[in-house]
């Protein structure tokens, strides 16, 4: 293992926290080790196009990261879980570390009011298929405008005229120390989160022995199970983050809890579902939800088979 460890991670304040988070880890692991963080700027970070980033593939944001990796100058990736491709590079390995955070989305208004209380026609900011769709289904009476940025810059483009309520996730506003600004936590059985949403994830070459094994020292099995199932069920309809798609695990003893859902693009259609059973069988109940949720389907959806 290389001393410092060089780590790559975007330039925003979450994206610094949740690396310094790793290094924290990695260093409890092995006090000598030192670490190095490497600002990268992906093309997720500049592009300023009006579709939406999340249509247009999630390697939009690591891509830059991924070949830095690969060419041998950073040594690790520290992401959001819920911001990585299902299916990492060629060369590389995902590991899903640390306890997870609030898996939650959350309201962020200009009142403090709820979704389901905002006024006919307000306008909710998010650039996320998934939320849209989640907040058209529960909402159609309000309006969904794009909005992009860091969490930092969304909270700022909230205080314009353009926007009266934003959906983030929990566990980015509880990294930054700003729950507190938290107008209403969404229920995940209903306003089902992004696969993976709250973990933190480390990317490593594959073939990188020891820094593999330090690594492993910091998963936690709950959040390494509910995690794996979340992307388990998500992985049926593509592995990608086209479609509005999400999956919410909650673990009892050896019981879990998996919570589905799926939606069209453009249209009102969408359906949840939640499966129970063995936590063990995981990726079974994973499938079976999936394929429930396909025939159940009566608008027409675009995944891969």
């Amino acid at each position: 293992m290389s001393n410092p460890i060089r780590i790559g991670t975007r330039g925003s304040r979450l994206a610094l926290i949740q690396t310094d988070l790793v290094a924290a880890g990695l260093k409890k692991f092995d006090p000598s080790l030192t670490t190095d963080n490497v600002l990268v700027t992906t093309k997720g970070d500049t592009n300023e196009s009006p579709i939406p980033l999340d249509t247009v593939g999630k390697s939009w944001f690591t891509r830059e990261i991924d070949e830095l990796l690969l060419a041998g100058k950073i040594d690790l990736a520290v992401h959001s879980l819920k911001d990585l491709p299902l299916i990492v590079a060629p060369g590389l390995s995902l590991h899903i570390v640390l306890p997870r955070a609030d898996a939650r989305d959350c309201l962020v208004a200009k009142t403090k009011t709820t979704l389901q209380n905002l006024v006919a026609g307000s306008v909710v900011g998010t650039d996320s298929v998934r939320r849209r769709a989640l907040i058209m289904h529960a909402r159609p009476d309000l309006q969904v405008k794009s909005i992009r940025g860091n969490v930092q810059t969304r909270l700022a483009k909230l205080q314009s005229d353009d926007y009266d309520a934003i959906i983030l996730a929990a566990a980015g506003l509880e990294r930054l120390d700003q729950s507190d600004i938290i107008t209403e936590y969404l229920v995940p059985r209903t306003f089902v989160p992004a696969s993976g949403q709250g973990a933190l994830a480390a990317v490593t070459r594959a073939n990188d022995d020891k820094l593999i094994a330090a690594l492993n020292h910091m998963v936690e099995p709950k959040t390494a199970l509910s995690t794996a199932a979340e992307r388990a069920f998500s992985a049926h309809f593509g592995g990608g983050c086209q479609l509005p798609v999400g999956a919410y695990a909650e673990i009892d003893n050896k019981t879990i809890t998996l919570t589905g859902f799926i939606a069209e693009l453009e249209g009102p259609g969408l359906l949840r579902e939640t499966v129970t059973g063995p936590a063990s069988d995981f990726d079974r109940l994973a499938r079976d939800l999936a394929v429930s949720l396909r025939a159940r389907s009566p608008f027409k959806l675009s995944y891969d088979d």
